[in-house]
């Protein structure tokens, strides 16, 4: 499927962009569809948000919650300090982002916007929310990437490697469900499109930035995994969840959630 040696030759920066800019195509793939269709019902976008809330619980455990645990003992830790610790600190740090960034949840009007009050109009609004929703996919990728190349047994490349794949899997409903409602809200499929791929756009920023933080302050390894962790689980609690629980097809968006998660634990534990 790749050539993991060549792949291993390169710059673990240059991996980490390699790999949020898959990641982005693959939401650019998603919010596509909106080209085909203009709606392709709420039960199914309700089952593709569950998945992509799955992938992303399971990668925060297996991908980086677990190795932060396994490097902190390999120095001597406990194990534990570095994981809670990064992993609150990445939830409250988007927690705090989330009160103050002006941002707008789809489906929603634009007076229930949150963040400080502004002017700007709905699309900005869009955008900005789901530009929050995604920099944790993009940092948690390039932590990875970054881990991988300092030579720590519970962080290869390959498990960076399965990691986005695992986070583009989910990346192409996510687009979807973005440039879908969009269409359906009368929005000309140009313009959802652009919305939907912009989306995935600050992975690519998100992930070189893990990567070059991790490489070049090894120490802070640990608590990156671990911060990353904790924001992509904000992400999928606060948003991602409820968004996909908010229709009829609860027991779907459920079920999804399940396929979600034993698809990247698979990954992870099988390939990884």
């Amino acid at each position: 499927m790749f050539d993991l040696d060549s792949i291993a030759s390169l710059h673990p920066v240059l991996q980490a962009a390699l790999a949020t800019a898959f990641t982005w195509g693959m939401t650019t793939l998603g919010a596509a569809v909106v080209f085909l269709r203009k709606d392709l019902g709420q039960r199914l976008l309700d089952g593709m948000l569950g998945f992509a809330a799955g992938v992303m619980i399971a990668a925060s455990y297996w991908s980086l919650l677990a190795p932060a645990i396994e490097m902190d003992r390999a120095h001597g830790g406990n194990g534990w300090g570095p994981a809670a610790g990064g992993f609150l600190m990445g939830a409250f740090s988007l927690r705090l982002i989330d009160y103050f960034l002006p941002h707008l949840h789809l489906g929603k009007p634009i007076d229930q916007a949150e963040g400080v009050p502004v002017t700007w109009n709905r699309s900005t609004l869009l955008v900005l929310a789901i530009t929050l929703h995604n920099i944790p996919e993009g940092m948690a990728v390039g932590v990875a990437f970054g881990a991988a190349a300092t030579g720590y047994h519970s962080a290869t490349l390959i498990g960076a490697i399965m990691l986005a794949i695992g986070i583009g899997i989910q990346n192409f409903p996510e687009g979807l469900a973005v440039s879908v409602p969009l269409r359906r809200e009368g929005m000309t499929r140009k313009r959802a499109f652009m919305i939907g791929q912009l989306s995935g756009m600050v992975e690519l920023f998100a992930g070189v930035f893990g990567a070059a933080l991790v490489l070049y302050v090894q120490p802070l390894l640990p608590w990156a995994l671990a911060f990353a962790a904790g924001a992509m689980i904000f992400v999928v609690v606060e948003e991602v969840i409820p968004e996909s629980q908010n229709g009829a097809h609860n027991d779907t968006a459920t079920m999804g959630t399940i396929l979600g998660f034993v698809v990247m634990m698979v990954l992870d534990v099988a390939l990884g």
